[in-house]
């Protein structure tokens, strides 16, 4: 019972003046720097152990150009935003479809599916260029065209209401 108490959480039991108190004691295992990527694979010995350590196959794995970026032994992975997953998989983290332990792209936090997307889109961006500014060029062709043109003046729907000595336009007195 003592070993399993050693290799417990709640390990050790301390006695301070006849009361038990636990201690919790945090595992060391998977911590930032248990993540961080290692250094630029240089054998092939590393370059499988650096596979291994992303959980990939050998022959998969191919980490980023040893440019001084930083980036280590992380492996470059295609570049797939979250909105391009398959929404019916039985992912471990629906809310962000992905897996537990699954290596992620460098440039992750950007491709979320509440923010860029690298999915196909339906058209050119010259058409929806072109599709824009015809659009805001009639609003402003429109708003050039009456605001500039004193139309309304010369050809009011009503009357205008001028106000004159003796004539009441309204008034604030209630009716009887």
């Amino acid at each position: 019972m003592a070993a399993l108490l050693k290799k417990s959480l709640l390990h050790p039991v301390l006695r301070n003046n006849g009361v038990a108190r636990l201690q919790f004691v945090r595992l060391a295992g998977y911590w930032n720097k248990d993540w961080k990527p290692g250094p630029y694979p240089k054998t092939d010995a590393e370059r499988i152990a650096a596979a291994k350590k992303y959980g990939m196959l050998p022959q998969d794995y191919e980490p980023y150009p040893d440019d001084g970026l930083g980036y280590g032994d992380y492996p470059k992975l295609p570049l797939i935003s979250n909105d391009m997953k398959d929404p019916l998989y039985n992912w471990d983290m629906p809310d962000l479809k992905r897996n537990y332990g699954e290596p992620i792209h460098t440039q992750y936090d950007a491709y979320v599916e509440e923010r860029l997307s690298n999915a196909r889109i339906q058209y050119t961006p010259m058409y929806m260029l072109s599709r824009f500014l015809g659009i805001m060029g009639a609003f402003l062709a429109v708003h050039l065209l009456f605001e500039y043109n004193d139309w309304y003046l010369k050809h009011p729907w009503t009357p205008p209401q001028y106000v004159k000595e003796g004539k009441t336009h309204y008034t604030f007195e209630p009716l009887d």
